[in-house]
């Protein structure tokens, strides 16, 4: 991958950047997205975030190859600390755990006043970042599903508004858990991941069962969702 030749789903995030964003890309790496966007749209602008020394410098080195230093702020810290308060319009996550994502947001909420979509690409845990969003004043107005490389991955875009608008409130728990437009996009990728989910948990139930402590609550909320996808696989 480089920045004239994104990853599918680091494209696909891209696509839900408008035209003429100030977003900020946190856990940036080399800058790759920030770039791309930018590259393809002269009123973009961009903060690329990294934690981490190795990324951050090569972040440093890929934004002054582009000649996007003008437009593109490269800053080293941990999550939204890189951010001022009201700094920027879109906020971009990819390529962590959902946990990890939900714990940057929560962290940082002071920045976010004026922040009008975050994109979250989660690898794993994608419910854990839907309630989030729910929870905090965004709503769920898009989820993306694609397979790429072996791996299936969801994006979730969520603007400032009615967090209940795309959910069913009679399935809310339901729809948490699978995405509300996934369940009805009902794409390939999506029964993909949904099969390969059922074998997990029917394995873990197996082996919570034959605990010698027996976790009543954890044999509850596995069966539950065993259920729920054979539902949505039948």
């Amino acid at each position: 991958m480089n920045v004239n030749q994104l990853s599918k789903r680091l494209t696909h995030v891209a696509e839900n950047l408008p035209k003429g964003a100030f977003f900020a890309d946190i856990g940036s790496d080399h800058a790759y997205l920030p770039c791309y966007v930018c590259l393809n749209d002269p009123s973009a602008q961009a903060i690329a975030g990294e934690v981490n020394q190795g990324p951050y410098t090569s972040a440093l080195k890929e934004v002054k190859d582009r000649g996007l230093e003008d437009r593109i702020d490269v800053r080293m810290g941990d999550g939204l600390q890189v951010l001022k308060e009201n700094e920027v319009r879109q906020i971009v996550i990819a390529g962590m755990g959902g946990p990890l994502i939900r714990d940057i947001l929560e962290r940082g909420k002071e920045k976010l006043s004026e922040t009008e979509r975050i994109i979250a690409q989660p690898n794993i845990d994608s419910p854990s970042v839907r309630h989030w969003f729910f929870q905090n004043g965004y709503d769920l107005v898009d989820e993306l599903i694609l397979e790429e490389n072996g791996h299936i991955y969801e994006i979730l875009v969520g603007d400032r508004g009615e967090p209940a608008a795309s959910y069913d409130s009679s399935h809310l728990e339901k729809q948490l858990w699978f995405g509300p437009h996934l369940l009805k996009k009902a794409e390939r990728a999506f029964y993909t991941k949904c099969k390969s989910e059922l074998e997990k948990k029917e394995y873990v139930l197996s082996q919570v069962k034959q605990a010698t402590v027996v976790n009543e609550d954890k044999i509850t909320k596995l069966q539950k969702e065993i259920s729920w996808l054979k539902e949505v696989l039948e």
